[in-house]
Parts: structure tokens; sequence; C-alpha cells
């Protein structure tokens, strides 16, 4: 354990010395920002911007006044969209293990207050392991949304940093993270090459083991944002990792006790159109979308998902648990239907 630590502290604090320098895609941003996300970006300091490693955009909606904890910060540029989008009266924790990183963040905050507007800074970075966010202070259901870009893949106990995020969260708080998943279990080498780790391939999860650690922690459904292949274009790094699929992948989870399967109880949800940047519809995974005032069939855990956390204002759920119809329908083709009977889930 001791061991990837030090390997991947080498790799982000000497080896690569800006985005330019990575030799794959997977811990560059691939999946697109909205105009309004990319015009944040866009004021954030250059040289943030150009030590930036994540793989994608781990910011849901309806952050305003939150407290967020961003893990594996790095030089920052994630916890300075993430100061905007929860305002001033919001606050962003970054927790990174690396000091030379730490720095350039820290350095550039009374810079991106000014961008902001903002009276204070509502940014604090800590220098703190993933897996113990406990020794830096940050307290039981403390924290309202959990995010991470590209960052848990580099975890050498990965049961222990989901566990520490499950801690942090209040009831009803959620985990939206962006990171590098595998379709086969990998050999042990991956791990112990520090190219490899260190461009977050080494250590990434095969997805069904994700599922299996987040089920051992009591997290029953989870959720697909995005997802997209990763091409590795370098020649030493393709051959090393050649064979096995490599995906970035965006998921949200929340912080609830639900069930295992998609459960039917009759229950309806429609969306009210009440969050800001969302007028038209809300897009609760990659294939539930819900167009403002149209009714739609959901199961049990999408019920909870919209009634029991931040989006409860702006949802109007129809039914309660008193009588169960079976399994729900899973599926896209089910969510896309027009049929107001049993339809989306994951």
């Amino acid at each position: 354990m001791d061991a990837t630590i030090e390997s991947v502290k080498e790799y982000y604090g000497k080896v690569l010395q800006g985005s330019k320098d990575l030799k794959t895609s997977a811990c560059c941003a691939v999946e697109a920002l909205s105009p309004a996300l990319q015009k944040i970006v866009s004021q954030i300091h250059p040289e943030v911007r150009d030590r930036f490693y994540g793989c994608g955009a781990p910011f849901p909606a309806q952050l305003e006044g939150a407290t967020v904890l961003d893990l594996g910060c790095g030089t920052g540029r994630d916890c300075y969209v993430l100061s905007q989008l929860v305002g001033e009266s919001g606050h962003v924790i970054g927790v990174d293990m690396t000091p030379p990183q730490l720095e350039i963040a820290r350095t550039h905050a009374e810079y991106h207050r000014k961008q902001f507007g903002h009276s204070r800074s509502n940014v604090t970075f800590l220098e703190a392991y993933i897996e113990d966010l406990q020794s830096a202070g940050i307290a039981d259901s403390s924290v309202d949304v959990v995010v991470s870009n590209c960052v848990t893949n580099l975890s050498p106990d990965k049961k222990r940093v989901f566990s520490e995020l499950l801690r942090v969260l209040k009831p009803g708080g959620e985990l939206y993270l962006s990171d590098v998943f595998s379709l086969q279990r990998l050999p042990n080498y991956f791990r112990e090459d520090p190219v490899l780790l260190g461009e977050c391939l080494g250590g990434a999860l095969y997805v069904e083991d994700f599922r299996r650690l987040l089920l051992d922690l009591g997290v029953r459904d989870y959720r697909v944002m995005n997802r997209s292949k990763i091409e590795l274009v370098n020649d030493s790094v393709a051959t090393k990792a050649g064979g096995f699929d490599f995906y970035s992948i965006t998921v949200r989870a929340f912080k609830l006790d639900l069930e295992d399967r998609c459960e039917d109880y009759g229950q309806v949800a429609h969306y009210l159109g009440s969050i800001a940047e969302m007028p038209h519809g809300f897009r609760l995974d990659d294939h539930h979308y819900f167009a403002t005032g149209k009714r739609l069939a959901v199961c049990s855990n999408t019920a909870s998902m919209l009634s029991a956390t931040r989006f409860a204002p702006h949802f109007c759920i129809e039914g309660n648990l008193k009588r169960h119809y079976g399994l729900f329908d899973c599926g896209p083709a089910a969510a896309a239907s027009a049929d107001p009977g049993p339809g989306a889930c994951c």
C-alpha cells in the first residue's frame, strides 16, 4: 500500500508537469462540458487548468449552498468550478495527498475569489489521504455531495475510500464520481507498473467488482451517467495494456436505504422544471430523462432518489409503498416509451 501511494505521489508531484505529459486519454477530460461549465472553466487560472488530470465532468445539478467534497483535488480545477456552482453560501473542500499540487491550488485562491466576485473564498484545501478523511477533520454526515475526478482508481484500498466517503455524506447525500474502469479484472503487474498506475489504468476497477464493493457497503443501486472508451494512443502503454478494455465512466449514488433490484409500487414522478439550469427536463442517469411536466412511472429506488435528496422540491411523486406489483420493467427501451406504465430504471 505504501509503495503504491509513493508511486502515485512521485508521478503526479514530479513526473507530470502538465496534462501534455500524459501518455493516454485516461486522465484527460473526455466528457463534454456544457456551455455554462465551459464559461466557468475559461475563468480558471491557466496554471491550474494546465495541470488538470481528470477524466470526466463530475458536476451534478442543484449545488447552490451545498457543502461539496472533492476527493483528490489536485491543483483545484474542479474545486474552483464547484466554488462558482455552490455560490458564496456554499463551501468546497478539496483533499489531496500531493503537496506540489496543493501548493498551486492554494496559491490561486485569491485569484478565483476575485474572478467569481465572492467577498470571501469558499474553498478549503486539505493535505490528507482519501482513505482517511477523519484525520483531515471531516466529520460524520457533514457533506452534501462528494465528487471525484479520475482519482479512486489510484487508491490501493478502494473499499476504505468508499467507506470514508459514505461516512462523511449526510443522509440523502450524493456521490458523483468520474473514474476509469475496466471490463476485465487486471493482472497484478498493472498496479506494479508506475506508468500504468499513474496513467489511471493500473488501478482501474473491474465494473462488476465496483458493483460488489458498493453492495458490501450498503449501496444497492448506483446509476451510470456517461461512459467513453479510453484509447491507448501511446505505443508503449498499448503494448503493456493491450487486450484490456478501459472506459471513463461517470456514476452517481445516494446515501439512501434502497433495494438491490428495481421494484414496482405503481409510483409516478414528474419534474416541475424548477432547477434553474434545467428548465426543460432533468436527467437522473443515462436512460432516465424527466421532461418538465411529463409523468413517468418509476421504481421505488428512483422515487427515493428524487424525493429523499436535495432534488425533492423539484419533483412530485405520486403513490406510496403500500401495494407491490413485482419487479420493475427496467432498461433504456422502457424509459423511452411514452406508455405511462412501468418504465425506466437502472
